[in-house]
């Protein structure tokens, strides 16, 4: 345990070092240790255990809440942070009979360097914040700009199929499940659907493909996106893809298990593959059904599908690839032709 926290500590200082915040483990890790180290200090005076309570609760909720939402909040960083200021100052004031033993001493300066590098630490998330509403590339267009760029007109009678989508889709080696097809994976991990809305022309319909496989929503509703505007984001991809003659296919989006249906509520993908297969009979779309053939009797995510409850392990996508596959024969796709304005 010991070990496990000096390379905590040390992550955190070479991350800082590097102008990089801590990583969602190294930050728990550190965080985790501040609150056993406010809880073992308190001990040694009555009246800073008393006073020193509800600030110490305040903390072990705001780095329990970090955990559940498996992610580093700056709003709830700073909550903790500044418990943690508020704990160091009521001890400093409260009156003692003599300096504290050397033991607890030593606590209380390895709990001062935590608030340095937690108060480091979340000026670091603040700055990644602002330069992330600041990029000019919101969506990610130069991730595959190079390879657009490069990729040679589809072939006749070798009709062109684009998935785009997030992790799930960019972790997909298509290659290897389709070989022989002409298919162009698209994904880029962490995305939502409205950053695939901004790459629908130069990652789509500029690849002249004869139809796309749609894969969206798992991050819109692990942020919290209200669902009408991921439907209507879903909507707009569908519609300009068809709109240039790329047959439109959306997927549903996959059930999820353990600690991954915490930011993945059941009730929401059901909803939103409700949505989903609705506008695909609607309006003539194909409909990409994987959550059916992957939930288990629970309706979550089977186990042997997937190693962090979310993506897709290799059985995961050996599960999804015929039933994208009977997708794209659905589609009947004509032969590659000329350009298409």
């Amino acid at each position: 345990m010991k070990l496990r926290l000096a390379l905590a500590a040390m992550a955190a200082v070479l991350c800082l070092f590097a102008q990089q915040p801590l990583t969602n483990q190294d930050a728990f890790e550190l965080y985790g240790r501040a609150v056993q180290l406010m809880e073992s200090t308190s001990l040694v005076a009555p009246e800073l255990a008393r006073a020193g309570a509800p600030i110490i609760e305040n903390a072990r909720q705001a780095a329990a809440t970090m955990r559940s939402l498996k992610r580093q909040h700056a709003g709830v960083t700073y909550t903790f942070l500044a418990n943690l200021r508020a704990y160091l100052a009521l001890a400093d004031a409260l009156p003692k009979d003599g300096p504290f033993a050397r033991e607890t001493a030593r606590q209380f300066a390895e709990l001062r360097e935590i608030s340095e590098r937690a108060e480091a630490n979340f000026r670091l998330l603040l700055q990644n914040r602002e330069d992330r509403l600041r990029n000019p590339d919101r969506d990610d267009l130069a991730r595959y700009a190079q390879a657009n760029s490069q990729l040679p007109p589809p072939q006749p009678n070798r009709p062109r199929v684009v998935f785009l989508g997030d992790s799930i889709t960019e972790g997909w080696r298509l290659n290897e499940y389709f070989p022989g097809r002409d298919l162009v994976n698209r994904g880029i991990g962490g995305q939502i659907v409205g950053e695939m809305l901004g790459r629908v022309e130069a990652d789509v319909i500029a690849l002249k493909p004869g139809a796309m496989l749609l894969l969206g929503g798992a991050n819109d509703i692990a942020r919290g996106v209200p669902l009408d505007i991921v439907e209507n984001n879903l909507k707009a991809i569908a519609e300009l893809a068809h709109s240039h003659g790329i047959k439109p296919m959306l997927a549903s989006v996959l059930p999820v298990s353990g600690e991954m249906a915490l930011d993945h509520p059941s009730e929401t993908i059901l909803a939103l593959n409700q949505w989903i297969a609705n506008l695909c009979r609607e309006r003539g779309y194909i409909y990409v059904d994987y959550f059916s053939a992957m939930t288990d009797p629970s309706g979550r995510l089977r186990a042997d599908l997937s190693d962090d409850g979310l993506h897709p392990n290799s059985l995961g996508y050996r599960v999804m690839s015929p039933i994208a596959l009977a997708a794209i024969d659905k589609a009947a796709l004509p032969p590659a032709k000329g350009k298409r304005r």
